[in-house]
């Protein structure tokens, strides 16, 4: 059995940039809803002492069996999507001091060819779930949708302006077989493939298809919004974001404001959160050179005020 080290399954990004943000207290309450590989986690706990406290989530069984056996520490084997109830579970709603969201894919999906995160080896079977043992593959998503379905899913979350043309390249090759493995799909795409945009348009499909089959929108915005039951005033909210979808779902929710009838009749409306970085945070030079797939991420940091 190949043994992967924590720092190799996934190096965390801007990690002084995200403790820094969540200002963190020996005896604070703190959630890290994308445990991935721990690197964030690991470091939040060697900060807390006493009744400190952290609070994982990953719907990953990989992540699962790297969370750590510490008495300030509670793993949580769900999606983020499920944030307030499990901190109602655990009686602490209102009482959480900061969240860390890193919403990037872990190094570890990307390297692990047999989850079928990555077009760069042609052989894994198409999976692209993050929790591998439910709900629909990709394989099963590229084989049962309707044409039009697999266009809508591709514009929306891949921003393809070809994604008809595409979908219907899909629909053509899997009346002949079904598609099955990377490969598979690849030569699907050949004749819509050309040299010089070859690996872009693939990141850009395979980004399209992992959104959907995660449902990692969807989820985003129920974490968000489950922030503002979790937080006690005064508490950070740090989200890391690898894309323009995300992020701008993370920055309309925080410049987000009071929709009540009375708030927009007297004009009363503003926000809950005060905006701590006013422009997203990106990773140094330094940072970049060492850990390349950093060079997409976008820190936003804020503090619920009401």
């Amino acid at each position: 059995m190949n043994i992967v080290r924590a720092e190799d399954y996934h190096v965390p990004v801007m990690l002084q940039e995200c403790l820094e943000g969540m200002q963190l207290r020996p005896e604070g309450c703190y959630v890290d809803v994308t445990f991935g590989g721990g690197g964030h986690s690991r470091a939040i706990l060697k900060e807390l002492q006493g009744a400190g406290m952290l609070y994982s989530f990953d719907q990953d069984p990989d992540a699962a069996a790297r969370a750590p056996q510490q008495p300030c520490f509670t793993f949580i084997a769900s999606n983020f999507r499920h944030l307030a109830r499990f901190m109602d579970y655990y009686d602490r709603l209102g009482q959480v001091d900061a969240i860390l969201a890193d919403l990037g894919v872990s190094s570890h999906h990307f390297d692990a060819m047999e989850r079928g995160f990555s077009f760069r080896d042609e052989t894994p079977l198409l999976d692209m779930r993050m929790n591998n043992r439910a709900g629909l593959s990709a394989r099963d998503l590229l084989n049962s949708y309707e044409e039009e379905q697999l266009a809508d899913v591709l514009y929306r979350y891949g921003e393809l302006k070809q994604s008809r043309s595409l979908a219907k390249l899909i629909v053509k090759a899997r009346s002949v077989a079904p598609l099955q493995t990377v490969g598979d799909l690849i030569a699907a795409l050949r004749p819509a493939l050309r040299p010089d945009q070859e690996k872009k348009l693939l990141a850009c499909i395979f980004q399209a298809l992992r959104i959907e089959v995660n449902g990692e929108l969807k989820a985003l915005e129920e974490l968000l919004e489950a922030s503002l039951r979790v937080l006690r005033p005064g508490g950070r909210l740090v989200v890391m974001t690898y894309h323009s979808l995300e992020d701008r779902i993370v920055k309309n929710f925080l410049k987000g404001t009071d929709d009540s009838a009375e708030a927009q009749i007297y004009g009363t409306a503003r926000s809950a959160w005060r905006l701590v970085t006013r422009k997203p945070l990106v990773a140094s030079a330094e940072e970049l050179e060492r850990n390349p797939r950093s060079r997409s991420a976008k820190l936003r940091i804020a503090e619920r005020i009401r």
